[in-house]
C-alpha cells in the first residue's frame, strides 16, 4: 500500500486531513487510511469507535458545505479507511479554501481561476458555455478545418449550433470565442532553450487567436526543431528527436483541459 492521488495515508489523527477531504469531494472519490504510515507499515488506533465519532465531528464542523463519506473500520488491523466521494455541490471548502490533489500525492490549495470553476460545476455550468465577451466572431479557421477534415461544404450559424458554440437566447459562448480567428484569450507561449532555462533560442507567443491555429502554428514549430531528414543510401529518411504524437498530446492537453 502506497499513497496516490486516490489514496492518502495517515499514521495520526490532525486536522490536515480535512483538506484532502477537500480534495476528495471537489474532485475524485478517494480514500484515508488512518493508522498506517507513509511506507504502508500498519501502526494501529486505539478506540476506533470514539475516534470515528471525533473524525465525523471534524469533517462536519470544517467542511462546507457537508460532504458524503462513510466509514470502514478494521478491529483486527485497528485501522480506519474514510471513503470521501466526489460531490455535487462544489466547491467543498476547508476554512475557506478549497483543495485539490496533485500527482505526487500531495494536497494543495486551487487558485482562483480552478475555484470559479468549480462554483460553476457546482451550478451545473461549464465556462465554455458562458457569454463572450466578444460577439463579432469570424470562423475563417474552422471553416476551414470543417471542409478538410469532415468534407463539410455548407458552413452556416446551424453548424455552430450543432456543435453548441451558438444559440439564439445568449448568442456566442466562450467555446465559440477560443475557436474563432480573433478573441481576447491568452494563447501559448513556447520557447526554445539552449544549455539551460535561462538561455533561450527562440520563443513564440501565440496569443488572441483561434486555439486551432495555437496548436498548428506550436507543432511548426516542433517540425522546426525536431525534426530532420537523413540520408540513408538512395532513400531520404523523416526523423523525429522526440516522438511527435507525444508532443501533439502535450500540447492538445492544456488547450483541451484549459490547465
Amino acid at each position: 500500500m502506497k499513497e496516490s492521488k486516490e489514496l492518502e495515508l495517515k499514521s495520526t489523527i490532525t486536522n490536515t486531513f480535512l483538506k484532502t477531504v477537500s480534495a476528495f469531494s471537489n474532485y475524485n472519490t478517494g480514500k484515508i487510511v488512518f493508522g498506517v504510515d507513509d511506507n504502508g507499515k500498519i501502526i494501529g488506533l486505539e478506540n476506533i469507535e470514539e475516534l470515528c465519532l471525533d473524525l465525523e465531528n471534524k469533517i462536519n464542523d470544517n467542511i462546507n458545505p457537508k460532504p458524503d463519506f462513510k466509514f470502514i473500520k478494521d478491529t483486527k488491523k485497528k485501522i480506519i479507511t474514510l471513503i470521501v466521494e466526489e460531490g455535487f455541490n462544489k466547491p467543498y471548502l476547508y476554512k475557506g479554501k478549497a483543495y485539490k490533489r496533485n500527482d505526487t500525492s500531495s494536497t494543495v490549495e486551487v487558485d482562483k481561476v480552478e475555484l470559479n470553476r468549480l462554483t460553476l460545476l457546482g451550478l451545473n455550468q461549464y465556462y465554455e458555455e458562458l457569454k463572450a465577451r466578444k460577439q463579432d466572431l469570424e470562423f475563417k479557421v474552422l471553416k476551414k478545418e470543417l471542409e478538410e477534415k469532415l468534407s463539410l461544404k455548407n458552413f452556416s450559424k446551424d453548424v455552430l449550433k450543432t456543435l453548441n458554440l451558438y444559440d439564439d437566447k445568449n448568442a456566442y459562448n466562450n467555446a465559440a470565442e477560443l475557436l474563432a480567428d480573433k478573441n481576447t484569450f491568452s494563447g501559448t507561449d513556447i520557447a526554445k532553450f539552449g544549455k539551460n532555462i535561462d538561455e533561450i533560442l527562440d520563443r513564440n507567443l501565440f496569443t488572441n487567436i483561434s486555439i486551432i491555429s495555437q496548436f498548428q502554428n506550436t507543432l511548426e514549430v516542433f517540425n522546426r526543431y525536431y525534426k530532420y531528414e537523413q540520408i540513408l543510401g538512395s532513400e531520404r529518411i523523416e526523423k523525429e528527436l522526440i516522438p511527435e504524437k507525444a508532443f501533439r498530446e502535450t500540447i492538445a492537453n492544456p488547450l483541451i483541459h484549459r490547465t
